[in-house]
């Protein structure tokens, strides 16, 4: 005869509970984001992260196709110059039909709905982390090194990630040899995506998005620093908006019916210049819905997207994506509102630019907080410093675009008849510099040029690279010409 224990009771009655709260929380646990996984769960090799990341993603991009027509743009947006106190038309070139903007509303509001509610589409960085991403390969790769050498040269200490298209534009010299010294390391996009996936300006998202990083500097191979970027990452606005931007000459030339595809209200002509995506900072912590929308209308860009937003404009491709990605899903960024600067020369026939000078967002937050706005009115203040140069035209690579007839910007003759300065004007710009820049840069290029152990797969000649650039640097730079700019330190 059995004997009723009281003890056996209730440990059954406890087994049965932790069953069923174990049940519970399997049925409705929700994986945490990767900011809250604890730092073990990284230990998977990056290219494995980043495999698994793509698997996920093409599958939703394929799915979420527009599923239309490319839109038909009836004529260019012309170049017009951002006027912050008087609204122009928006530009409204793009012919598109009632089905097909429906089909592209629905897809765009589908891929939205998919990469919020997919758990298996998990980020690749670690979190915590933090430095600058960069895409080069072939002519770029000196242009690159250049810029790295001069984040070097401002004391900073980020790790840097530098995308490559393929293998063909991977240099195993410079790979291995060179860019570990500078911090730097080499990664190949098409070993996750597979060849022919992605090209030129789609490229920039992805190198973000299979980035091990966190916290995120971007720069074009051609752009370089004056001060130490990650100042920026440690004050406003980054730290309270997670994405900064800065801004191109031109006013918006974003068609209506982007807006209507993604379901926004028009903005008015005013609000903002266009974007220029040589430099950007974003946190993945804060903004991976964006980037997930950004690599959406790149990976569509070429068919669809880069033409509903720039009609056609100067530099189409994937300058607009990241501001109106981050508009569409209701994320915060800060836009620099300071005017980018051309920097060149004054010609017989006019000013001649070859770079952009991008302004402290630091300083320029300063001013906006206070309801500063000098893309309004100029003089309510001084200008905030210069931080960042997007030397953007010609690329200086002194083997194969800076020298010669080629290029109406590259070094030409002096009134004395003698080779002269790329950046002479705007003299206030320059003297926002508070250094000679330009002489600091191509003191890089001549170290990179004539350094034996530094050879490019696009530099057939490095001998004659280096005689050139030693005897520009003799001409130009060794010694002060009555030409040379002024550089005032302001405080």
């Amino acid at each position: 005869m059995s004997v009723f224990r009281p003890g056996r009771l209730r440990t059954l009655l406890c087994a049965s509970a932790a069953l069923i709260l174990i049940c519970t929380f399997y049925l409705y646990w929700t994986p945490p984001p990767a900011s809250t996984v604890p730092s073990t769960a990284f230990e998977v090799p990056l290219t494995e992260r980043q495999s698994a990341f793509w698997k996920v993603l093409k599958v939703i991009l394929d799915t979420h196709a527009p599923n239309c027509p490319s839109p038909t743009l009836r004529l260019p947006v012309d170049a017009k110059h951002f006027n912050a106190t008087a609204s122009d038309p928006r530009p409204d070139y793009i012919l598109l039909g009632n089905e097909e903007l429906q089909a592209m509303k629905d897809a765009h509001a589908s891929y939205i709905n998919d990469v919020k509610n997919t758990r298996k589409l998990r980020p690749v960085h670690a979190p915590g982390t933090r430095g600058l991403i960069s895409t080069a390969g072939g002519s770029y790769l000196p242009v690159f090194l250049s810029s790295l050498r001069m984040l070097r040269r401002t004391g900073s200490t980020l790790p840097v990630e530098v995308y490559m298209k393929d293998a063909t534009e991977y240099e195993k010299s410079i790979c291995t040899n060179v860019l570990p010294d500078l911090g730097a390391k080499c990664l190949i996009l098409s070993d996750i995506v597979g060849k022919d996936t992605i090209q030129h300006y789609q490229l920039k998202v992805f190198a973000v998005l299979f980035s091990s990083f966190e916290e995120i500097i971007w720069m074009d191979a051609d752009c370089f620093p004056l001060d130490k970027p990650e100042i920026l990452l440690n004050h406003e606005p980054f730290t309270s908006t997670g994405m900064v931007t800065w801004p191109d000459f031109w006013a918006s030339s974003i068609s209506p019916l982007y807006f209507e595809i993604s379901q926004q209200e028009i903005p008015p002509m005013t609000e903002r210049q266009s974007s220029e995506t040589g430099v950007f900072l974003i946190s993945k912590k804060t903004h991976y819905l964006t980037l997930l929308l950004a690599a959406y209308y790149n990976y569509y860009g070429p068919s669809h997207y880069f033409r509903l937003l720039s009609q056609g404009a100067a530099g189409e491709g994937d300058k607009e994506t990241f501001i109106q990605a981050a508009t569409a899903v209701g994320q915060p960024f800060y836009a620099v509102s300071e005017r980018v600067q051309a920097l060149g020369r004054h010609k017989p026939d006019g000013f001649s630019g070859s770079a952009m000078a991008q302004s402290d967002p630091i300083g320029d937050y300063a001013l906006t907080s206070q309801g500063k706005w000098r893309v309004q009115d100029p003089s309510v203040d001084r200008p905030p410093r210069v931080f960042f140069v997007h030397a953007n035209y010609p690329k200086f690579n002194p083997a194969e675009y800076i020298f010669g007839d080629k290029w109406e910007t590259a070094p030409t003759l002096r009134p004395d008849g003698t080779e002269g300065r790329a950046w002479t004007a705007p003299e206030d710009v320059l003297r926002r510099f508070g250094l000679d820049i330009e002489k600091a840069y191509w003191e890089e290029i001549k170290t990179l040029s004539c350094d034996p152990e530094i050879k490019f797969k696009t530099w057939k000649a490095k001998t004659e690279v280096c005689k050139k650039v030693e005897s520009y640097w003799d001409t130009v730079f060794a010694e002060p010409h009555e030409d040379d700019p002024k550089f005032v330190e302001e405080g």
